[in-house]
């Protein structure tokens, strides 16, 4: 039988052990000319994008149509989590996973030394073992990254992003302490995936 995992991950900026080495970057960008961001804070900010220097906050995980939940604690434990409940899974589904969950995943365990169980294959134009919704959406039209909101609207659902909630915000309620809420907004983000996953593949009309 195939074992799916539906997940969603959300991240913060690189911690301030970091930010020496990011203003070496941020100075050495700045004196070549490159184009890089008006303050160095906002430079730090941007780094939750990047698997070098950004942290996973949690893991948000859902196998077939078991109850979601969310994998916290140390970043290292996060990961480790991750990949024990991964280790015999046999399709991963997110939404834009091809280019930042799951490489986000692998360059973080790289860096803290965990083994991930499982060597899977980014080759594109596929959807087995990586089945990323937003790429099934478009068929692989680079061109055309609908977002999550945007498509589970598209399709009726509702979207996570209702609350008002929203990637960029997750910096935002982690600085005040609202862990909580981004651990019911990642969990959210992994419930309407699934929904899109099941529509998208005419397991519910």
């Amino acid at each position: 039988m195939t074992k799916k995992l539906f997940l969603d991950i959300e991240t913060l900026p690189a911690d301030e052990s970091k930010h020496t080495v990011l203003k070496t970057i941020y100075e050495d960008k700045k004196a070549k000319g490159k184009k890089v961001d008006e303050s160095f804070e906002s430079f730090v900010i941007q780094s939750s994008l990047d698997g070098s220097f950004g942290r996973i906050f949690c893991i948000g995980v859902a196998v077939d149509n078991e109850s979601v939940s969310c994998l916290t604690g140390s970043e290292a434990e996060i990961i480790k989590n991750f990949w024990e409940m991964a280790k015999d899974v046999n399709i991963f589904i997110g939404h834009n996973i091809f280019d930042f969950d799951l490489r986000f995943i692998y360059q973080r365990s790289i860096i803290l030394g965990v083994e991930p169980t499982q060597n899977l294959s980014f080759q594109r134009y596929r959807n087995n073992p990586i089945f990323d919704t937003m790429y099934e959406w478009s068929k692989w039209n680079l061109s055309d990254k609908i977002s999550l909101d945007k498509l589970a609207r598209a399709l009726g659902l509702k979207s996570s992003k209702e609350d008002g909630m929203k990637g960029s915000l997750v910096y935002d309620y982690f600085k005040t302490g609202k862990y909580q809420e981004i651990y019911n907004y990642c969990k959210a983000d992994v419930e309407v995936t699934r929904t899109i996953y099941k529509k998208m593949n005419f397991d519910i009309i």
